[in-house]
């Protein structure tokens, strides 16, 4: 199709679908992620040697000043969550029950976050600021994907030793 096509009245289609088929790398910094989720249940952030910003995911170069990070490093899965959104219907227009909320959750030291599900709490619940930690499925159970964290689960604060 080399034509250029001015009048919308003249596009073609294409009836059914077209198979596509793709491999995803997670790439080196990626990669170092994903074990440390599936191998020690943890989150691994990467930090510029020039400026120490942490990067979760990792990044193998800083956005902000170009030099290289180090490698990947273990920091707590806690974070805050910075905006939520509640899902009533799946992709196909399903009721969902219970909802499901899912959250961007800024990681604690670092210049990144996830968009993953929050369980263990009720909707009304969720609110901006809401310290959450990661809850990450069995050892046997990971796979190396991101699915590994099951879900974010509101810090129970423990009350003060008298």
């Amino acid at each position: 199709m080399r034509e250029k096509l001015t009048n919308p009245e003249h596009v073609r289609t294409w009836p059914g679908s077209i198979p596509v088929e793709y491999v995803y790398t997670a790439g080196v910094a990626g990669e170092a992620y994903l074990r440390a989720i599936k191998e020690r249940g943890r989150l691994a952030a990467s930090a510029c040697l020039g400026c120490g910003t942490k990067y979760l995911p990792p990044r193998l170069y800083c956005e902000r000043c170009f030099e290289k990070t180090g490698e990947p490093r273990d920091v707590e899965a806690r974070g805050t969550v910075e905006t939520f959104t509640v899902a009533h219907r799946d992709l196909e227009g399903r009721q969902l029950e219970p909802p499901v909320v899912y959250a961007f959750v800024r990681i604690d030291g670092t210049a990144g976050g996830l968009v993953h599900r929050l369980g263990e709490v009720d909707p009304g619940d969720v609110h901006i600021g809401l310290e959450v930690e990661a809850v990450f499925l069995p050892p046997a159970q990971r796979t190396g994907s991101i699915l590994d964290i099951a879900h974010f689960r509101p810090v129970r604060h423990r009350p003060a030793a008298t």
